[in-house]
């Protein structure tokens, strides 16, 4: 049943048209043109109007209950119930015209044999602006002036949060780019040295017998190198007092200096006596020396590879978040989203926050805007860290993935004080904030909010004690029917 009819007719009186609050103003002609141009409808318990229908009636409850909802993924979210005499949805917009959509953005129903008076949508417009001129213009500036407002200041949140994840994709850039500008430097510094060894063992009295075993030994070492093991603190200073002590009584008193290099590269004692037994007495310290180059030398180029792969890492997530060079909408792994997210506030969660991942990897991938839902996992992500920083201390960030039934779970878990009962049912209206003037534009979780269930036909929920706020967004896993439709 839609909002075309549907209920049973029955005449209409003026007079209790007038006792609803809404006509208690009118005069008996405007009452008597209402009636005129509306009706009265009575309707049995049952469904009135279905949310995205086309808005054909306003409607003005004379007596009953009735209940209003809207629609969240695949579920009727009920927002509204009421007895109260006067209550008015429906067309509630006609008098903007066709510069609005107009659509019931809402579905409602009876729960008892219900009364309305029933206007069509056309006939409320028309007589908003003959007999409201100034009212309708002022609620035309009103309407506009506010979505104008919200989208530029929603502009603005994600300008700042944009500015926020610069500066900490910049820090994170800084390190491993130093790191390798100085193992450059230092490369090149100990690539002239071996040169220089090199010239010097040539020019010795060596047979060239003895040289090719030095060059065999160090292919062998550049192999032990690539393998080498994580030791820890301890174990790694026994090793090098060790090394230290053969180096020294096989005449090299300097040896602690390349001891810690060596023991880094996966060498020990059994190497050297290898080394050793190789080459000549006399050949031993040059070819320590120059091993020892070449160690430091195969470290410094794992140290270049490791920082500009950790560059590159970055600038893929950077990619990744950005979504530049993809569809709008398509369909998306969330662990990619999720991931380039936390890489991209890694600096802004910062080591006081230990992030847990917990993956469900078998989820489907799902149908989405992805650079919108990075945008959703920023402010979620953003509040998290918030909370748990209120706490004075560390604290623990989860991120979880789930399948419930034709759904997706991302579910964003903190360690911090947690959202009063008085307030969680109004954190996600627009310009509510808890954060210090300054901090927070109150339109995070709204821009979120619109993100998820608007234009994702999916739900966004909190659940919350201390120490355990949960934020939960499902997703649905078939694609909307439309899917550029938008809240």
């Amino acid at each position: 049943m839609n909002g075309r009819g549907g209920g049973q007719v029955i005449p209409c009186a003026p007079h209790e048209i007038a006792s609803l609050f809404l006509f208690e103003e009118l005069s008996p002609e405007q009452l008597g043109r209402l009636c005129a141009e509306g009706r009265v409808e009575r309707f049995e318990a049952g469904p009135v109007y279905t949310e995205g229908e086309p808005a054909t009636c306003f409607y003005v409850m004379i007596e009953g209950t009735v209940v209003l909802s809207r629609r969240v993924g695949g579920d009727d979210v009920e927002v509204s119930r009421t007895s109260q005499r006067g209550v008015y949805s429906g067309a509630m917009q006609a008098y903007l015209g066709d510069r609005v959509p107009q659509t019931y953005t809402n579905s409602m129903r009876v729960t008892e044999p219900t009364r309305f008076f029933v206007l069509p949508a056309q006939s409320f417009a028309d007589l908003m602006r003959e007999w409201f001129p100034m009212a309708a213009h002022l609620l035309e500036g009103l309407f506009f002036g506010s979505n104008n407002t919200q989208r530029a200041i929603g502009q603005r949140e994600r300008l700042l949060a944009l500015g926020s994840l610069s500066a900490g994709l910049t820090h994170e850039l800084n390190n491993p780019a130093a790191a390798a500008v100085r193992a450059t430097a230092a490369l090149r510094e100990r690539v002239g040295k071996m040169r220089h060894k090199l010239a010097h063992i040539s020019q010795g009295r060596y047979s060239g017998e003895a040289i090719a075993d030095l060059i065999e030994i160090q292919e062998r070492t550049v192999e032990r190198v690539a393998k080498a093991p994580v030791l820890s603190p301890l174990e790694a200073s026994d090793r090098e007092d060790e090394m230290a002590d053969w180096l020294e009584d096989h005449g090299l008193p300097e040896g602690w200096r390349v001891a810690p290099a060596f023991v880094q590269a996966g060498l020990d004692t059994d190497w050297l006596d290898r080394v050793a037994a190789a080459v000549a007495g006399d050949l031993l310290p040059a070819a320590i020396g120059w091993l020892g180059y070449t160690v430091e030398t195969e470290l410094l180029m794992g140290e270049i590879e490791d920082s500009t792969a950790r560059i590159s890492h970055l600038v893929d997530a950077a990619g990744q978040y950005a979504q530049l060079d993809r569809a709008p909408h398509r369909v998306v792994d969330v662990h990619e989203l999720l991931d380039s997210t936390l890489v991209m506030l890694s600096g802004k969660i910062g080591p006081g926050v230990r992030v847990v991942k917990e993956y469900d990897r078998s989820v489907p991938d799902v149908p989405a805007y992805p650079a919108e839902l990075n945008q959703v996992w920023t402010n979620l992500i953003d509040n998290a860290v918030s909370a748990i920083a209120e706490t004075g201390g560390g604290g623990t960030l989860t991120v979880r993935t789930a399948r419930e039934g034709d759904r997706l779970l991302v579910e964003f878990r903190d360690t911090g004080p947690g959202v009063p009962a008085e307030i969680r049912s109004r954190i996600f209206d627009p310009f509510f904030t808890t954060k210090p003037v300054g901090e927070g534009t109150g339109l995070g979780l709204d821009i979120s909010w619109r993100i998820v269930v608007g234009k994702h036909h999916g739900s966004l929920q909190v659940e919350s004690v201390p120490g355990d706020t949960r934020f939960q967004v499902l997703l649905p896993l078939t694609p909307p029917d439309n899917p550029e439709e938008t809240a």
